[in-house]
């Protein structure tokens, strides 16, 4: 069931992506408008879809597990396997852009954990911050820039819109799939939910990240991988933990307030420290990331049950 529902998150966001883009360039949307919003958010999808699915399932540690897990993921694993196959120059333009927006999301993160639950309020602070981040970006980034990530998808509207509608099914059935999935495993293995939302959760919605974060490595476009990472963690943050919580209240448990909010405050801290050095992200310091994240991992195993 956990594989099917991968497997649908994966295609349906691609399709979900494909159509609402091709839609929007149909309507006359400027191709920045489209790089910054559809695009960007399209990436996402699969973890917002599936934080809502576990929030209404009543699996709230999911739902926050999901979040958390996929930032730490994305610094640790993602960006720590980008840079072992290819040093990682730091985009400075991207940093100077969301670095600021990551440090505030975290804080507020941080600060509303420890309210007890991320609320209708907490969720409307959060998405409000997206709103500015989405102002600050689309003023800040360059219209080439925008344009150049957006190619013309298909020129036959019903198709496009095909695309979307396929998509939408077949993200909101993996999602479906994902969250029962995931209680059940975590009902067999006798372990909580946080710490499946932590694990095969954050790590199964964050599989389109690390596709396309190692093949730009491979490519020799590594720097593209801390792009995507520092814009998809600000996201997280501020646009799915906010608006999962603005539908549905979740209270945090209190496991994620011992440890798993400092980890992934940690792993926020050390991708903005090693950014700030100018020197970007060595092989060497991508094993580092990679070796925490298994240690991480390792204490989610064996301590958290």
């Amino acid at each position: 069931m956990v594989l099917a529902g991968l497997l649908g998150l994966m295609f349906g966001g691609d399709l979900l992506v494909r159509g609402a883009v091709a839609v929007a360039q149909r309507a006359g949307i400027p191709p920045m408008v489209i790089g910054l919003t559809l695009v960007g958010f399209g990436t996402s999808t699969p973890e917002l879809v599936t934080s809502l699915q576990a929030a209404f399932a009543g699996a709230p540690g999911i739902a926050i597990g999901n979040v958390l897990g996929s930032n730490i993921a994305n610094v640790l694993l993602i960006l720590g396997t980008a840079a072992i196959l290819a040093p990682i120059r730091v985009d400075r333009r991207a940093l100077c852009r969301d670095g600021a927006f990551l440090v505030v999301a975290t804080l507020l993160c941080v600060g509303l954990a420890f309210s007890g639950s991320f609320g209708r309020p907490a969720g409307a602070v959060l998405v409000l911050g997206l709103v500015a981040f989405l102002v600050a970006a689309l003023r800040l980034t360059p219209r080439t820039d925008a344009g150049e990530t957006v190619d013309v998808v298909t020129d036959r509207p019903a198709l496009a819109v095909g695309w979307f509608l396929i998509g939408l099914v077949l993200t909101l059935a993996g999602a479906r799939f994902l969250v029962d999935g995931a209680v059940g495993i975590a009902t067999l293995m006798g372990v909580s939910d946080v710490v499946i939302g932590l694990t095969i959760v954050a790590v199964g919605t964050s599989l389109p990240e690390l596709v396309t974060s190692v093949a730009a490595a491979r490519r020799g476009h590594a720097e593209v991988a801390f792009g995507n990472v520092l814009g998809s963690n600000v996201f997280n943050i501020l646009g799915i933990l906010g608006i999962t919580a603005l539908v549905h209240p979740l209270p945090v448990p209190q496991q994620v307030l011992q440890v798993d909010i400092w980890v992934m405050a940690l792993s926020s801290a050390l991708l903005l420290l090693t950014a700030a050095t100018g020197q970007g992200v060595s092989r060497r310091e991508g094993i580092a990331l990679l070796a925490l994240y298994i240690a991480y991992w390792a204490w989610l195993g064996f301590g958290a049950s």
